[in-house]
Parts: structure tokens; sequence; C-alpha cells
């Protein structure tokens, strides 16, 4: 006899597990791949398996999150379905059911569930890794124009705020600056690419300059925005974005990568604060010493 409690945790696993499934079928419906829509169409068959054993001994149906499903669906179209389908892994199954008393209860009264466990651990998982996605295969290029952007132009907008105090012409000569750079960046990367005869040196050139152009364009807006007197508040709105920006770019690889958050983030926040604290002193000093009163 099945009691109540264990009845409560298998109706979880069954929502889980069917809200998993429906989302790899949504997933897959708009993926043009072939390769990618069979993994996703062969993991939501082991969902659909698990969810089945776990019903023969709940004895009840369950119905899945249309919420999370919606959810991570727009999620896959924005951001990328690897993305969305590890952070739906990650959030769906840190509830601590496959834990301690809960997993010891399990496989006491579910002889299956030995062979779930192994499925959700390692098979899944070496499926998902089988995803073959093209923006993650620009990460680098993605790096290497958010990178350069947030240390260059994080730097260039710290110095002239002090130098030029005035929000307009700050902007002007961002805009300026950005545009040109990102368009350099994009450049020097068809051409780093071209060189090692990558067939792909276009497509790593609009990564690059895109995410060069974005960053560009997303430090500028505080400067636009406030009027021409409010540099010193554009300046604190404008690093305050460089974090935003950073921890939202890091958090996006190290899920999608598997790699450390905390050590990504801390290393490129570190590098582009740096650099804008020392482009601000040498703001600073070239309005002192040059004498230059705009």
């Amino acid at each position: 006899m099945v009691d109540d409690k264990l009845i409560n945790t298998l109706k979880q696993l069954q929502t889980i597990e069917i809200t998993e499934k429906l989302t790899y079928l949504k997933i897959a419906k708009y993926i043009k791949d072939d390769a990618n829509k069979d993994t996703l169409l062969k993991i939501a068959e082991e969902e659909q398996k698990h969810y089945d054993i776990w019903k023969k001994y709940s004895g009840a149906d369950v119905s899945a999150s249309k919420l999370r499903v919606f959810v991570y669906s727009c999620m896959a179209k924005f951001f990328g379905f690897t993305f969305a389908i590890k952070l739906m892994e990650k959030w769906l199954n840190n509830k601590n059911l496959y834990e301690g008393k809960t997993q010891e209860l399990l496989l006491k009264e579910v002889p299956e569930a030995v062979a779930i466990f192994k499925d959700e651990q390692e098979h899944e998982k070496d499926l998902i890794n089988l995803l073959d996605e093209e923006r993650l295969q620009y990460v680098g290029s993605m790096v290497l124009g958010l990178n350069d952007a947030l240390v260059e132009f994080t730097g260039s907008l710290a110095g002239y705020t002090f130098a030029m105090q005035s929000n307009k012409l700050i902007s002007m000569a961002g805009l300026i600056t950005g545009i040109s750079a990102s368009l350099s960046m994009a450049s020097s990367e068809f051409l780093s690419s071209r060189s090692e005869e990558d067939k792909s040196s276009m497509k790593a050139a609009a990564y690059t300059g895109i995410a060069y152009l974005i960053t560009v364009i997303l430090l500028i807006a505080p400067y636009l925005m406030l009027p021409e007197k409010m540099y010193t508040l554009a300046l604190g709105i404008m690093l305050v974005v460089v974090v935003l920006i950073i921890a939202a770019f890091n958090y996006y690889i190290s899920v999608a990568k598997d790699l450390s958050f905390k050590k990504q983030f801390r290393e490129m926040a570190g590098i582009s604060l740096s650099v804008a604290a020392v482009s601000f002193v040498i703001g600073l000093l070239v309005r002192k010493f040059l004498g230059v009163d705009i």
C-alpha cells in the first residue's frame, strides 16, 4: 500500500515529467534541423515512459504546468533551445525529490525508480549534450564582441564623462567611437576567421559586431536620456548597466555551456570596472593638465 506522502511525491514527479515532455515537443515543432528535432523527440519519449511508471504507482493522471511550458518554449525562441532546456532541467529537477529519505522511499516502493534515476542523471544529460545549436557555435565571437565593448567602451565613456562634462558631447563622441569600433571588431573577426579558412567567417563577424553594437547602445542610453549636466548620474547608471550585462550574459553562458557563473562574472566585471576606474582618472587628468574647458 503506497502511503499518501509517497503518492504526493509521485504526482510531483509526474508533473515534472509531463511538463518536460510537452516542452520538448513544443520546441521541436519549430526546429528546422532534423538531428536536433529527433533528439528532442527522443527525450520526450523518455519523459513519457517515466511518467507512465510513476502513474502506475500513484494511480492518478496529473496535468503539466502550462505556464512553465509556455515560459520555456518562449525562452527557446528568444535565447536558444539549448539554454531553455538546460535551464528547465535545473529548475524542475531542483526539488530534492531524488535525495535523502524521499529517494529511499521511492527505491523501496518503486523498483523501476533505479532505472529512472539513472536516466535522469546520465541518459537525458547525454542526449541534451548532443544538441547542436548554431548560436552556441559562435559564443566565442559573442564573448569577443561583448568583452571588448565592455572593457574598451566602458573605459572610453568613463574618460569622456569628466573630460567633456556634457551628456550631449559624451553621447556624440560615444556613438562615433562605438559604431566605428563595432565595424572594426567585426572586420577583425572576419579577417581572423578567414585566415583560418573558416567557412562561417561572415557569421562570426556578424555575431561579434552585433554583440559590440548592442552593448554600445545600452551603455550610451543613460547619456542620451538624461539632461546635459547630469553626467555623473549617467556614469553611475552606465556602470550599473555594465554589471547587469555581464551578469546576464555570463548566466546565459554558464547555463548553456555548463560553466562556472561566479568565476566568469568576477573576471569580466573586475576587468571592465578596473579599466573604467583608470579611464575615469585619465579623463580628470587630461582635463586638468591640458586646461580644456568645454
